[in-house]
């Protein structure tokens, strides 16, 4: 089952993505200091290896040694990231989010449209977006995450970018891209091309069998209904990358066991 949660949590979480895995602990408080410049509290306790040293290249800024608690491995971390991004590329916040830079996020949308969320984050930005009645109660037919939360959080990103900027997201090592086909996920050879061709980061040694597929992604036996009633006359087929036929269900309906994928 599923708890509640704040979105001071959710975006704390989501930074330890963008960061490659490290715990973040928010603050209000970022730094205080005395009538003479004198800085008595700090809240970032990371060592500057060279931030007294005058000689430092123009084009590079100090290094910063960090001590903070890791608690995702790194590629883990990127792999995260990765499918996030596709949630903004081709996914449900697909149209909403623009930005100039990478971006990776997830819409959210709670049962009978109580709450809507939306949580996404740069290289080196994080931010979320909460809406929702402090009695709560739907929120309209066509409440949801991408709907409603997706255009705030485009506002706001858009101008922090314009002052903070951002970056590819930082690719860690163990691990290299594999281009797969997104509706089966059988893996492609590395010049494959086309609307269905996807690169994932796969850690060394973990990449996947071609040909290997299992029903609806799930590993479950072929006996076992993937679609609740009613949905099956949205299931269309199409044609993967490769070339075959695959059968494709239609868009998530609340309660449906596709609602809670990450596209």
């Amino acid at each position: 089952g599923s708890e509640e949660t704040t979105l001071y949590n959710m975006v704390a979480a989501y930074a330890m993505f963008a960061n490659g895995g490290e715990r973040v602990r928010p603050t209000l408080v970022d730094r205080v200091q005395d009538r003479y410049g004198k800085t008595i509290f700090r809240h970032d306790q990371r060592d500057c290896v060279d931030c007294d040293d005058p000689g430092i290249p123009a084009d590079r800024g100090p290094r910063i040694v960090s001590d903070r608690e890791r608690v995702i491995n790194a590629v883990t971390a990127y792999q995260l990231t990765s499918m996030l991004e596709g949630v903004v590329k081709r996914g449900t916040a697909s149209g909403v989010i623009k930005l100039p830079v990478p971006v990776a996020g997830k819409t959210g949308t709670t049962n009978d449209a109580r709450d809507v969320w939306f949580i996404g984050f740069t290289s080196n930005l994080v931010a979320g977006c909460y809406i929702g009645h402090d009695q709560p109660r739907g929120l309209g037919r066509s409440a949801y995450g991408s709907s409603l939360c997706g255009p705030v959080f485009q506002e706001f990103m858009a101008k922090a970018v314009e002052k903070y900027g951002g970056a590819p997201f930082e690719l860690p090592p163990g691990g290299h891209f594999i281009k797969i086909d997104r509706y089966s996920g059988a893996r492609l050879t590395d010049d494959a091309e086309g609307d269905n061709v996807v690169a994932e980061y796969f850690r060394d040694g973990e990449e996947p069998i071609f040909g290997l597929m299992y029903d609806g992604g799930f590993a479950m036996g072929r006996d076992l209904d993937l679609y609740q009633a009613g949905e099956r006359e949205n299931v269309q087929e199409v044609t993967t990358s490769t070339g075959e036929k695959a059968r494709v269900g239609g868009k998530a309906s609340f309660g449906s066991m596709s609602s809670g994928g990450l596209y």
